[in-house]
């Protein structure tokens, strides 16, 4: 099987949908809404061992319909580890670690580091990594993401952290290459509203 990178897993994606602490039937409902309206990308995150099993399930209703799923909030090693063995296609994290980038590359997963500054970001760009994950989203704003492109145009941002239906647009049209989109999923209004 040949390891996806961020180009693919995203291909022409602009919305993922972050599933976080939800039982695992929830998990896996809302899996599929989203996969029903053509939000392709779906993270499930791991910051605990309890959450493992909603990744699984996630991942086993996405290999029904050739939907990647992949594990967030993965903070060290062995969460890298349950991540791959319970499936998922790639990791992401709300800090840069580059222990846990090596360790998702070394189980063959593409890795999604958060990153905040400029200096982090070069500092992931020096390690190959160029898909990021700009967090807390919210708190940088859109125009953080057209000052960061001037000198560092070869990245490509995952805006995550306060984005919903209402403000998403302003990110996409920064710049930013996908909004994930976690907590506002809360509101069953917002995944119709994103996938418009």
């Amino acid at each position: 099987m040949t390891t996806p990178d961020f180009d693919h897993i995203f291909g022409g994606a602009r919305v993922m949908a972050i599933l976080r602490g939800l039982p695992v039937a929830e998990t896996v409902r809302l899996a599929e809404r989203a996969w029903d309206l053509g939000i392709d990308v779906v993270e499930v995150p791991v910051a605990t061992a309890d959450a493992v099993p909603a990744l699984r399930a996630a991942v086993e209703a996405g290999a029904e319909r050739d939907r990647i799923v992949g594990a967030g909030t993965v903070l060290d090693v062995e969460q890298v580890a349950a991540a791959a063995d319970a499936g998922a296609r790639f990791t992401v994290a709300p800090g840069l670690d580059l222990a846990v980038a090596d360790a998702a590359a070394a189980r063959g997963l593409p890795h999604l580091p958060g990153v905040a500054t400029p200096t982090e970001a070069q500092q992931a760009l020096r390690h190959g990594l160029t898909w990021l994950k700009a967090f807390p989203a919210i708190s940088l704003g859109p125009a953080w993401f057209k000052a960061v492109a001037g000198p560092l145009p070869q990245l490509r941002f995952v805006a995550t952290g306060g984005l919903d239906a209402s403000n998403a647009g302003a990110f996409l049209q920064a710049g930013v290459r996908v909004v994930a989109v976690g907590s506002a999923l809360s509101d069953p209004t917002q995944l119709d509203a994103l996938a418009t």
